[in-house]
């Protein structure tokens, strides 16, 4: 016999498993895009009017930052746009996850370029004009620096803090007969760290981090070689800056490719919903634990009783887990 719970109040089951700032990130987004667009086109155009090869080309990698920023706001688009396709087995709030890898890719394969750039000129040194390049150096860390505060909402937020929106609701199925239920004062347990974490735009942070970084250790690298003759800082600073952006990419790539592969993203939690199920004497033979989207957790219960009580009584248990968006018991009498 198959029961359902719920608490959406149509009684319908809602699997809308965004983050609660979902549409705020993308107008945030898009505006940083839009920055980055103008920025691009100003230093494209510039550098051709005044005969200017470097400005051309940070113009150019310009429009490259403002790519990865482009595949952050349409991941964001399309999660909103079809939250509620009936093709999508578990919503849409895994997207942002898989735009924040293939942008953790993206960013880990400029690493790689940085580096090989900053080597071959320690082997083929080249001239540098520094009076041209400084100004450009700091021009694109202001422009990062304002792109960061704009990602931000102006103030130092962790998207990581974005907390679950959209109705929780509960699936049980039950091989057994109905047996007692009740409700169960307990604590709100809610998701921490990587459960609740918005992947997408850590990703796009992450990016223009990382090149606010490389932008710093590009004036440190130029000013001592504008100031002190050590030419080789430039590269060094491009290798160490390689580094960094490494370092965040395999952390991105780690933690996004974890999510994808439905790895259980709070065993904290876990251990919990299994105290919470054992502690009468019952047992819990099966749990699978995933996230789904920011803030929301999906779960898989197998429970083995010796007693006469219902999958809804094992959901009345869960209910402290504000996380579990989406559950599914089964119990088994002995």
């Amino acid at each position: 016999m198959a029961s359902d719970l719920t608490h959406d109040p149509a009684g319908g089951h809602s699997h809308v498993f965004l983050g609660e700032g979902h549409e705020t990130n993308e107008r945030r987004t898009w505006a940083v895009i839009a920055l980055c667009s103008l920025m691009m086109v100003a230093e494209i155009v510039g550098g051709v009017l005044f005969g200017s090869i470097a400005l051309v080309a940070d113009g150019l990698h310009m429009s490259t930052h403002a790519s990865a920023l482009l595949l952050a706001a349409l991941a964001y688009r399309y999660a909103r746009r079809h939250a509620e396709d009936e093709r999508f087995s578990f919503g849409t709030g895994k997207l942002g996850d898989l735009a924040g890898f293939t942008s953790a890719v993206v960013l880990a394969l400029i690493a790689l370029l940085i580096a090989y750039e900053a080597v071959t000129r320690f082997i083929w040194p080249v001239p540098i004009h520094f009076n041209e390049a400084i100004p450009i150096a700091a021009l694109g860390l202001v422009v990062n620096v304002a792109s960061v505060l704009l990602l931000s909402g102006g103030h130092a937020h962790d998207p990581s803090h974005a907390g679950p929106i959209g109705h929780v609701h509960h699936h049980a199925h039950d091989h057994a007969h109905p047996g007692e239920t009740g409700e169960h004062a307990h604590p709100h347990d809610h998701a921490h760290g990587p459960a609740r974490r918005d992947n997408n735009m850590r990703a796009a942070i992450v990016h223009v981090l990382a090149d606010a970084a490389v932008s710093v250790l590009v004036i440190i690298g130029l000013s001592l070689g504008r100031w002190l003759g050590l030419v080789w800082m430039d590269p060094l600073a491009g290798l160490v800056g390689a580094f960094v952006i490494l370092t965040w990419s395999y952390t991105l790539i780690r933690d996004t490719g974890a999510i994808l592969l439905d790895m259980n993203p709070d065993r904290g939690m876990a251990e919990r919903m299994r105290a919470a199920i054992e502690a009468d004497g019952d047992r819990l033979t099966d749990l699978h634990l995933w996230r789904l989207g920011p803030g929301h957790l999906g779960a898989i219960v197998s429970v083995t009783t010796h007693r006469e009580r219902g999958a809804d009584y094992y959901q009345s248990l869960l209910r402290r887990f504000r996380a579990l968006s989406h559950v599914t018991v089964q119990v088994q009498q002995q």
